[in-house]
């Protein structure tokens, strides 16, 4: 027995996984010991480490899911949009821990950093997070810190995630483990482009901050208004660290020289509010103006609501746009167990929630979600030095902190196919990008603003909420698009007609034809004195404008000789006139060069010929013919008569007689065939039938 136990004992301590199997031989051996009392010392011991192999079964069984999982962030915390994700982001974690049902006895560990609003800063925080063996990142909170991040989790493998990076290039395949938690800045241009076209407006002024934020998302503008047969007039780029208000002056010194007055302002909370200040400092917040700016001041008016009256007086009738979040019982309840806070947690004064909060609190969630599938798939959360920054470790770069996720592609594939409802709506990726984009389009009156419709990529512009869209078939037809009214820069609810004559544009210029006749359609006196029937009629059709039209007549030809008249046109297609006013006759061939107004003169079919004032006499029958053209129709008749007299005489008795008799018959005979049938008969063949 005692070889027995000696041989069992080994295959006990090797085998762990089969220890229920064990206690059961044990239990068995117990039995077979129970009559026998010297071995009941030997039971007593078995039994022992039947219950230490159970216990070390159960506690292997818990530690398959690790104790504390590492997750880190970087934002900017005294930023409007940093200060409210901060707090989000640590009620998130606090809540997912308590919540059991999610990762079980497993918790967030969650590492924060502060990129204080700078780019090189932002970098180092980075590379300070990744050394921590984070398995995720959630930010960076700029789209600039986030290109650069992105190059790091690529090589690291370490998914980041943004709440608040809206670049539409960060999508792109040069970033696969950049995930977006927020709404892609394609969505929102596609909106403005969408207002712009709902007004009728075909140009507008873009003001961007310069930077990979700003310029990417006037370049998908730009796209979104092509669709639409849209343009961007002029583009105002500024510096993102521009901090004296005489650079933001020049900018729109320059903007307010434009022919547009559509103005769409794309700029970061912090520096878009001085943008609008030195606007209405300019004059140019007056009416006449239409001012779109994106989700900036939305964000801005949501943290710090109500804002200083000041600057409430430099936004009035602007429009913006803010990512949509439906009205759910559990975002109230958030939002209302959490208004208090914010207020304690604030410091320098309280703010409150906006939608980027709301994003960064379910961008925790995901994560939570994400982590949890990604351990119930044997994920691995180990770290392995990467070879190849061996090199840079011989350079004194301390690079060997810097180590491989092994699970980064596992978590970024459960990341992407994570499923569920959180603060914002439904959290289900489509094509990189959150599913069911909205935005509220709101326009800024008195101490707050007004909510004048939405807009989402489902139906376009409406008044309807777009969860109750979501249940009706999509129309995005140019008649189904709605907004209520607006109240204008200004004070005026009139719709602005969106440009003026440029201050420093060029003034248009007319083609005259200088002919030498037909003087009463279009005369040229002098240098600069044009008149005339057609003079009259463009000038009368520009009195009917409610605007004036800058324009200068330019004679075409010398006056010597009549100009080509095509030739006229086709400057016009080339840009050297911008019309033409005159007796221009459309003709085929003119149509493909220039556009025609409808003809206001129409000849139609008609005979020409000199009028003559002539005195009247009783010899006016003699004016229709020359004296020649009489004088060949007397020799007609007299040799007609003489035919006749040659033929008839030697048979007919009417043409006998004395000469004299002769001589009249034949003159008569001429004359009376004018006027009415001649008395004599005639009998030759040849004569009757003449």
């Amino acid at each position: 027995m005692a070889r027995l136990f000696e041989a069992f004992l080994p295959s006990v301590s090797v085998d762990v996984s089969n220890a229920l199997h064990i206690c059961k031989a044990v239990r068995l051996w117990g039995l077979c010991f129970r009559q026998c009392t010297a071995h009941k010392v030997l039971l007593v011991v078995l039994m022992v480490l039947c219950n230490g192999f159970s216990s070390n079964v159960a506690r292997s069984s818990v530690e398959a899911r690790p104790k504390v999982v590492n997750i880190g962030a970087l934002l900017s915390f005294d930023s409007s949009i940093g200060k409210v994700a901060k707090l989000a982001i640590e009620a998130a974690v606090e809540d997912v821990n308590k919540n059991q049902a999610v990762l079980g006895t497993t918790k967030l560990q969650l590492t924060m950093r502060d990129a204080n609003y700078n780019g090189y800063m932002s970098m180092l925080e980075a590379l300070s997070l990744v050394r921590s063996e984070v398995v995720a990142m959630i930010g960076p909170q700029f789209s600039v810190t986030a290109h650069v991040m992105s190059h790091i989790a690529n090589a690291l493998q370490v998914p980041l995630l943004s709440f608040a990076a809206t670049d539409p290039t960060l999508s792109s395949l040069q970033y696969p483990f950049f995930v977006r938690t927020t709404q892609s800045d394609i969505f929102q241009m596609a909106a403005i482009a969408d207002i712009v076209d709902y007004y009728g407006w075909r140009a507008v002024i873009a003001i961007y901050v310069d930077d990979d934020h700003g310029r990417n998302g006037i370049t998908a503008l730009g796209d979104k208004l092509a669709e639409r047969r849209c343009k961007i007039s002029y583009k105002a780029p500024f510096s993102p660290n521009v901090n004296q208000p005489d650079e933001i002056s020049d900018v729109l010194f320059k903007v307010a020289l434009m022919e547009s007055r559509i103005i769409v302002l794309h700029a970061y909370p912090d520096n878009g509010l001085q943008v609008l200040k030195q606007a209405q400092h300019l004059g140019m917040m007056k009416a006449g103006y239409v001012w779109i700016v994106t989700d900036w001041l939305s964000a801005k008016i949501d943290t710090y609501c109500p804002l200083a009256t000041e600057a409430m007086d430099d936004i009035q009738g602007v429009i913006a746009l803010r990512m949509h979040a439906p009205d759910t019982h559990e975002k109230r309840k958030f939002v209302s167990g959490r208004s208090n806070l914010t207020a304690r947690k604030a410091a320098g004064g309280t703010f409150g929630l906006n939608t980027y909060g709301l994003y960064a609190y379910d961008t925790v969630w995901l994560l939570a979600y994400a982590i949890d599938a990604f351990l119930n798939q044997k994920g691995k959360l180990s770290f392995s030095y990467d070879p190849g920054l061996s090199e840079l470790q011989r350079k004194n770069l301390h690079a060997d902190a810097l180590r491989i996720f092994d699970g980064g592609n596992l978590l970024l594939q459960t990341i992407s196919q994570i499923n569920f409802t959180g603060l914002t709506g439904s959290i289900v990726f489509s094509d990189e990008n959150l599913i069911h984009p909205a935005y509220e389009v709101i326009n800024v009156i008195g101490t707050g603003f007004r909510r004048i419709g939405y807009w989402s990529n489902y139906t376009g512009l409406s008044v309807e909420h777009p969860e109750k869209l979501y249940t009706k078939p999509p129309s995005n037809s140019s008649s189904s698009q709605q907004l209520y009214s607006v109240i204008w820069p200004g004070q005026t609810i009139a719709k602005p007609r969106g440009w003026v004559f440029a201050s420093n544009g060029r003034r248009l210029r007319i083609g005259v034809p200088n002919r030498i006749f037909y003087h009463e359609f279009v005369s040229v006196e002098g240098t600069n004195v044009f008149r005339g029937y057609c003079i009259d009629v463009f000038t009368a059709a520009l009195n009917l404008l409610s605007y004036d039209v800058p324009y200068d007549f330019v004679a075409f030809g010398d006056g010597h000789s009549n100009p080509n008249t095509t030739e006229l046109l086709q400057l016009i297609s080339v840009g050297e006139f911008d019309a033409a006013v005159g007796d221009i006759s459309i003709t085929t061939d003119r149509v493909r060069m220039v556009d025609f107004t409808q003809p206001y003169m129409e000849s139609g079919l008609v005979v020409v010929a000199p009028v003559r004032k002539l005195n009247s006499s009783a010899w006016a029958f003699l004016r229709p013919f020359t004296p020649v053209m009489w004088l060949v129709t007397a020799v007609f008749f007299l040799v007609t008569g003489v035919v006749v007299w040659i033929l008839e005489h030697r048979i007919n008795g009417d043409f006998r007689g004395p000469p004299r008799r002769q001589i009249v018959t034949i003159l008569w005979f001429s004359f009376s065939t004018l006027f009415f049938a001649h008395k004599e008969k005639t009998l030759a063949p040849l004569v009757a039938w003449c």
